[in-house]
This record gives structure tokens, C-alpha cells and sequence, in this order.
């Protein structure tokens, strides 16, 4: 539980950190709460989304190697403010280039702040 709590944090954390420097995303809400709902999204699209869409887009992930990660990436970034904005918690992203940022930004922030307690994630 404790490691699922602090995947958490860092998901809603890199989130915050991509709707607040990137140009073009826009939030809806700017409580705290909202934020915490689009880390929980982005965390559970990530794990049963993610790996399904990787297997059907295997092929274009092997002939690009691996850059179409970035793309699934983006669409994935996309679609948890896109869920979130159905709940009016969310945030909006004005064009593709900016999800794509946004995603870069996420995933950034996640592999640093994963490195840092990748200690208390293993103990779990």
C-alpha cells in the first residue's frame, strides 16, 4: 500500500509540474484534490492502458525503434486530461506539440523522483 501511495504522489506530482511550465495546457481546477484525481487516472491508465496498447503497436514500436513510446505517451498524457475533464477536474491541451511536451515533462519527472525513492518503492 505504501508503495502504491507514493507512485501516486509522483504521478500527481509530475503532472503538476507539466500543467505548470508547459505552454498550451490549460487546468481546470487548480485545487489540490483535482490534482490528485488526475494522478490517480494517469497512474491506472499507465498500468492497464499502457502495456495493452504496447502490444497492439508492437510492430510500429519495433520498425521506429521505440519512438513511438513517445507518441503512446502523448496520447495516454491526452487522455487523462481528457478523463479528467469529464469530472471538471482535468486540464485541456490546445495542440498536439503541447501533449507532447507535456508527456516528455511527466515522464521526466517520474524517472527522477522514481530514482530518489526507488528505495521505499522496493521495500514494498
Amino acid at each position: 500500500m505504501n508503495s502504491f501511495l507514493i507512485r501516486w504522489a509522483i504521478n500527481t506530482l509530475a503532472l503538476y509540474v507539466a500543467i505548470a511550465i508547459v505552454p498550451g495546457i490549460h487546468p481546470e481546477s487548480t485545487r489540490w484534490f483535482a490534482l490528485l484525481i488526475l494522478g490517480l487516472i494517469f497512474g491506472l491508465l499507465n498500468a492497464v492502458v499502457r502495456p495493452i496498447l504496447k502490444l497492439l503497436t508492437c510492430p510500429l514500436i519495433m520498425f521506429t525503434l521505440g519512438f513511438f513510446v513517445l507518441i503512446l505517451n502523448t496520447l495516454l498524457f491526452y487522455l487523462t486530461g481528457w478523463l479528467g475533464s469529464q469530472f471538471h477536474f482535468g486540464f485541456t491541451v490546445s495542440n498536439f506539440w503541447a501533449a507532447f511536451l507535456g508527456a516528455l515533462v511527466t515522464s521526466a519527472v517520474s524517472f527522477v523522483l522514481t530514482l530518489l525513492f526507488k528505495d521505499e518503492l522496493k521495500k514494498h
